[in-house]
């Protein structure tokens, strides 16, 4: 291919720009998966897609990635289609506004920098400044929910046509015969303060007269001291026969835990949607969450108006267990409202958006940049 052909095609090509490790099967995350499968899709159906991986602190990163996202950035051909993750882009203005004039840039925020769980008041403030900065710089922002979407419109003072949504899409997947149709609980997420597993122990904790056993699913090497916090906390109150930390598990093992659980929990307190709502609601599965974020949206309504689940309201300490203990003993108490909960599940499962769909809304917001649209 000639010099000029091999630039029309990179301006033919979506450059989807991502965290390094955004197929680690070690470290999965919603992010991750949600960026990868909208490469594969959009792939499959003939839209050229070229990766920049960009390894790095992100979205604090070292004078190394920034330089190496510079440098990618600066070698995209003029008028070429960039989508680049917000973790990447959020939190280095300085980078990627200065490429907004010449290239069409679009960032997919999944989290809020801001809103990540154990920030100082500063380093939240200061990751806020930069994100408004970055989204306010360039073409269209993505957001993950119609919650997300909102919130990053009015906190940023972003026009309402420049903030979209694409929320994500669930594989196909067999219903969960699950264990006993009660107390197999099942979580699944980042072992981190956000995701909340320590709600989920405190509140389980006075429910020690009830038979259940808990399996927490997910990465435990993105906060060592909170993980090691937990555990300590699992042995003060004498859990560590009925709660275990499994660690990340994909495939198999993956679809073996779902397989086996009658309840998701996700005791998050903060999330923009909560993949892991809809891969169980695609099992039948029911949902205990916590209502915060885009989690309702997640959790959508069966067709008949029911809840698939159960919402708690976010709460602050020390009665943010409190709510959650509740729900716990009612669904374990009450056989009725499990069946009508699991009835709701089986119903959800029918209105969830599959992975192409998902990519199908993503191309139609990167045509808008291909248009030059804002």
């Amino acid at each position: 291919m000639t010099a000029s052909g091999a630039a029309a095609s990179d301006v033919a090509s979506v450059h989807v720009v991502v965290p390094g490790d955004v197929d680690d099967v070690t470290a999965p995350s919603g992010g991750n998966v949600f960026d990868r499968r909208v490469k594969e899709c959009l792939a499959a159906a003939g839209r050229p897609v070229r990766e920049i991986a960009v390894p790095g602190t992100w979205p604090r990163p070292d004078a190394f990635a920034r330089g190496r996202l510079a440098r990618s950035l600066a070698a995209l051909p003029d008028g070429a289609v960039v989508l680049l993750d917000g973790l990447v882009a959020c939190g280095v203005p300085d980078i990627v506004v200065p490429q907004a004039p010449r290239l069409r840039l679009a960032v997919l925020v999944h989290l809020p920098l801001g809103d990540e769980t154990g920030l100082t008041p500063a380093l939240a403030a200061e990751l806020d400044a930069l994100e408004r900065e970055t989204l306010r710089g360039v073409s269209l922002v993505v957001a993950t929910s119609p919650w997300a979407a909102r919130r990053l419109a009015e906190h940023h003072g972003l026009s309402a046509d420049r903030v979209h949504v694409v929320t994500p899409g669930t594989d196909p997947a067999p219903l969960a015969p699950g264990t006993d149709g009660a107390s197999r609980l099942l979580c699944v997420a980042s072992v981190t303060p956000r995701k909340g597993q320590d709600r989920l122990v405190e509140a389980l904790a006075t429910l020690a007269d009830l038979p259940w056993s808990c399996v927490c699913v997910g990465p435990l090497g993105h906060d060592p001291e909170y993980v090691a916090r937990l555990r300590e906390l699992i042995a003060q109150h004498g859990l560590g026969e009925r709660v275990r930390l499994a660690g990340p598990l994909t495939g198999q093992p993956l679809e073996t835990a779902y397989a086996a659980a009658d309840l998701l929990v996700l005791p998050s307190r903060a999330e923009t949607y909560g993949m892991v709502v809809t891969e169980a609601l695609m099992r039948g599965i029911p949902v205990l969450a916590t209502a915060t974020g885009g989690v309702p949206d997640a959790l959508g309504k069966a067709p008949d108006g029911s809840l698939p689940g159960m919402l708690v309201p976010p709460q602050e300490p020390p009665h943010e267990n409190a709510a959650l203990a509740e729900a716990l003993r009612r669904w374990l108490d009450d056989g009725g409202r499990r069946r009508r909960l699991r009835t709701s599940a089986r119903q959800r499962r029918d209105t969830l958006q599959g992975w192409d769909e998902a990519s199908r809304r993503m191309d139609a917001v990167l045509d808008l940049l291909r248009e030059g649209s804002s």
